[in-house]
């Protein structure tokens, strides 16, 4: 009978306790003007001025706060931009406290004449996306786009090429509110401020709405669009100091009456480069040592100007061009030394290199809402010119005057791209939307090549025509706590390229299914999983198809290999995010199947010994697995970190020549490859802050050679003044100067070598934001709806 009592007391009190801590109180957010219902929303629950627990509102608008004890309540709703509402909750009566709709107004006060920013960047998990919404902490990293990236889990920008890659790859697409940019990435990068990024989307699965290039995935960065009236603007102004001082500046205008809205944006970079590096040989009997050395002047100039005509609040038309001209003048010397030099084969080479292009755009954009809540229709036409130019002097020089030369090289390429897409979305009820889509893309290259010696001139010409057609649609669907989509890309794609004077052609006649797929479980506000998968593709770009050499060296050229094919990626992937007190952590585990994988490899010059060529070429079908994990924590007032760490297991199998032999060989390789970030923000007061950064990427292994491991630490500080309209920025990079490409490789033959550039400097900037004007009330749904619009801003 006791132990009856016992059992009985025992399953009493859990009752007891479990139903004194099962009230609940749930609500919807919605903007007081337009209405419309308000994400990401931040709830916050007090008991005595004391935070108890919290939670966000959904893509609805709509919260649940559980599993709360019986006793009254504060309940405050926050968002940046809009004014705080506080609400009373008594649990003492009642298990579930509905609070209904509630409306939040915009903070006219703090929207006036200056954008607000969060303090500390923060992830968020959607159906096919990772969003970084970009806070101070992240802008205080780096003057530019370029600077910031390397600051984001899974993203790394190269310190040399400035080359972004994504998951350790760099077969990455990069949009800006979610369109292309015809303008090399590398340089757009360096031209966007980070003051001007709202967010960076990371949709490393992307669905059937999106072209399948990109193994990776795809990077969406989303730029602050401007509402106010009246004329305002920003300064964006740097210098770097290394061995020779760089200058960053942009200029951004804007000026909105009435139903028109004009913008216009002008960004210069300007400075020498200089790097250095050497290679020693170990190839049998040929043994020798380059030592290189290169310094170029670089200067570019981006100008874009356009116009938003709103004819009502359902129709709005966008115009833009963007100019885009670049010139860079260099030299470089490459010396070579035989150890064992008894023929006196010894050389050196001294070049003289000049680069001119020129790319313009013009983008026609329409876009329409129809009486339907979130019914649209978008329609953008876009068309864009390239020229390049390039001039190129060698001498070169050996210790028998009478092979001594003189060659000048003479590159003109013109590129004509067009590209015609239209989207339209349909949601069918409450929780299903359909997306329906179609694109054209032309594509029509030419390159010239002339070569002049003491033999005489020789002409080649590269053309390269690529056409794409494709269809999509995405259909969603939301059950309770699960969501799904699943889509399709139809795409016919039609290559024609050939070379002259060997009248090599290439082409390719294709239609292709590109499906995806995706699932979410909401388990609660604090933890979700999402699953997805894709299939994408690389094609060779024609930088990898010309056989036109790139660059050449005494020892070394770089040409593509038009007999490339098509690679073809199957991916996998899962997410894992849990939100705690502090901030919050996603995981994921994500697997590729990759067909006929491009990659680089270097064979001999069949038409000299002395020489290698470095091309692409196709491997077999190879597979990899990573797991990665982020992290952005807020560990006090004054200490918040973004974190992240990853690890890539892949097997690489391919062919390659035996130096020896000359016969190709099939070889394997297992690779593990590890990297790390953390990036740390220190705030001293409310307006000074510092910032310690710090970065390491593991041993990358290839089929020829391995990569060394590179890591580096930054520190820096932002002081804000004029009420937050202005920033200086000081950051000190490498501080250890550790940061430099180093291999070591034993195919075809012994290699191993490093290369060096200007990675120990100190930058000093200024970010000022002037004007006046009060902010328009348009719908924050129309502001924020970047993935198809692009109305205002600057890229």
């Amino acid at each position: 009978m006791k132990l009856k009592f016992l059992i009985l007391f025992f399953l009493g009190f859990i009752g007891t306790i479990t139903a004194q801590n099962s009230g609940s109180i749930t609500g919807k957010v919605i903007d007081q003007k337009t209405n419309e219902p308000l994400p990401y929303v931040t709830i916050v629950v007090k008991n005595n001025d004391a935070t108890v627990t919290g939670g966000i509102t959904d893509e609805k608008g709509e919260f649940e706060i559980s599993k709360l004890a019986s006793q009254n309540y504060t309940v405050e709703i926050q968002f940046i931009g809009y004014k705080t509402v506080a609400k009373e909750v008594n649990l003492t009566n009642s298990k579930k406290v509905e609070l209904g709709t509630i409306s939040i107004s915009e903070d006219v006060q703090q929207l006036e004449g200056v954008e607000v920013v969060a303090e500390q960047s923060q992830m968020v998990q959607k159906i096919d996306r990772k969003v970084i919404n970009v806070g101070k902490d992240l802008i205080a990293s780096g003057t530019t786009a370029s600077d910031i990236m390397n600051n984001v889990p899974t993203l790394s920008i190269d310190p040399q090429t400035k080359e972004i890659s994504m998951r350790g790859n760099s077969n990455v697409r990069v949009l800006i509110d979610g369109k292309p940019s015809n303008i090399p990435v590398e340089q757009l990068l360096q031209q966007i401020p980070s003051a001007s990024i709202k967010q960076i989307e990371l949709i490393t699965n992307p669905s059937a709405k999106y072209n399948p290039e990109g193994m990776s995935g795809i990077i969406n960065i989303i730029l602050h669009k401007n509402s106010q009236d009246g004329f305002n603007g920003s300064i964006n102004t740097g210098v770097t100091f290394g061995i020779t001082p760089k200058t960053n500046t942009n200029i951004n205008l804007n000026y909105r009456v009435g139903k028109v809205n004009f913008y216009t944006n002008y960004g210069y970079n300007h400075g020498i480069n200089a790097n250095h590096g050497s290679i020693t040989s170990e190839r049998p009997s040929l043994e020798n040592t380059q030592d290189f050395s290169f310094r170029t002047l670089n200067n570019s100039h981006l100008i874009k100007l356009g116009m938003d005509y709103y004819i009502n609040e359902k129709n709005n038309i966008s115009f833009y061009t963007n100019q885009n001209i670049t010139d860079s003048n260099g030299d470089g010397k490459t010396i070579v030394n035989y150890i064992d030099d008894v023929t006196n084969r010894n050389s050196s080479q001294i070049f003289y290199n000049g680069n001119e292009s020129h790319n313009q755009t013009y983008d026609l954009a329409y876009h329409h809402d129809f009486n339907k809540k979130d019914e649209t229709l978008d329609v953008q036409f876009n068309y864009s010119k390239t020229k390049d130019t390039e001039n190129t002097k060698y001498n070169d020089t050996t210790f028998n005057p009478t092979e001594n030369s003189v060659r000048i090289n003479k590159i003109e390429g013109d590129t004509d791209y067009f590209q015609f897409n239209t989207d339209y979305v349909n949601p069918l009820t409450e929780t299903s939307k359909l997306e329906l889509g179609v694109e054209t893309r032309l594509q029509k290259t030419s390159s010239d090549f002339q070569n002049i010696d003491n033999s005489g001139t020789s002409l080649s010409n590269f053309n390269f025509d690529r056409n794409i057609y494709s269809a999509y649609f995405n259909l969603g669907k939301q059950i309770g706590k699960w969501s799904g989509q699943i889509g399709a890309r139809f795409e016919y794609f039609d290559l024609n390229a050939n070379f002259n004077p060997t009248s090599q052609n290439v082409s390719d006649d294709l239609f292709t299914v590109y499906p995806s797929a995706f699932i979410t479980y909401t388990k609660n506000e604090k933890n979700s999983f999402n699953f997805n998968y894709s299939r994408r593709v690389d094609r060779p770009s024609i930088g990898q198809l010309n056989p036109i050499r790139e660059w050449t060296t005494p020892l070394l050229e770089s040409r593509g290999n038009p007999d490339l094919v098509p690679q073809f990626t199957n991916s996998f992937e899962i997410n894992y995010t849990r939100k705690t007190k502090i901030g919050s952590i996603t995981s994921g585990v994500f697997y590729r199947l990759i067909n006929d994988e491009i990659s680089r490899v270097v064979f001999n010059d069949p038409n000299d010994i002395n020489r290698n060529i470095l091309s692409y070429d196709n491997f077999n079908n190879n597979d990899a697995i990573g797991v990665e994990s982020s992290a952005n924590l807020k560990f006090t007032k004054w200490w918040s970190v973004n974190a992240s760490v990853d690890a890539y297991f892949r097997t690489v199998k391919g062919t390659v020549q035996n130096a020896e032999t000359e016969n190709f060989e099939n070889k394997q390789v297992d690779v593990v490859m590890f990297n790390a970030r953390m990036n740390n923000s220190f705030t001293a007061t409310q307006n000074l802050r510092f910032q310690l950064f710090g970065f390491y990427r593991g041993k990358d292994i290839s089929l020829q050679y391995d990569r060394k491991p590179m890591y580096k630490m930054d520190v820096g500080a932002s002081y804000n003044f004029a009420k937050g309209k202005g920033t200086i920025t000081a950051r000190f990079n490498d501080v250890f100067d550790n940061m430099r490409f180093a291999f070591d490789g034993g195919i075809p033959y012994r290699q191993y070598g490093a290369f060096y550039w200007e990675n120990q400097t100190v930058y000093l900037g200024l970010n000022y934001r002037f004007g006046g004007g009060k902010n328009r009330a348009l719908s924050r749904k129309q502001r924020d709806l970047n993935e198809t619009q692009s109305s205002g801003g600057m890229f």
